[in-house]
């Protein structure tokens, strides 16, 4: 990613509808992706989910999870 985000981002998902996760970094609505990567110099791209529950979820922010889109706390581990 290209702006350092240090914790997941929280946000409210609805079950069967799409999403798409930003992994580049360059959102303007980070978590979700805004096609911003689509004029930037990035070979990141946007990652489309669709929940099967309707819940609270935390969407990984620093772009080194295992478990895209979600937050697997890799972040703790990554250096500032």
């Amino acid at each position: 990613m290209t702006q350092k985000y240090n914790a997941p981002m929280k946000i409210d998902v609805t079950a069967g509808e799409t999403y798409s996760w930003c992994s580049c970094g360059l959102s303007g609505e980070m978590p979700l992706c805004d096609g911003t990567h689509k004029t930037a110099e990035t070979d990141k791209r946007s990652l489309k989910f669709v929940p099967e529950e309707t819940k609270t979820v935390y969407l990984c922010a620093c772009g080194k999870t295992g478990n895209a889109p979600y937050c697997d706390g890799t972040h703790s581990k990554l250096l500032s």
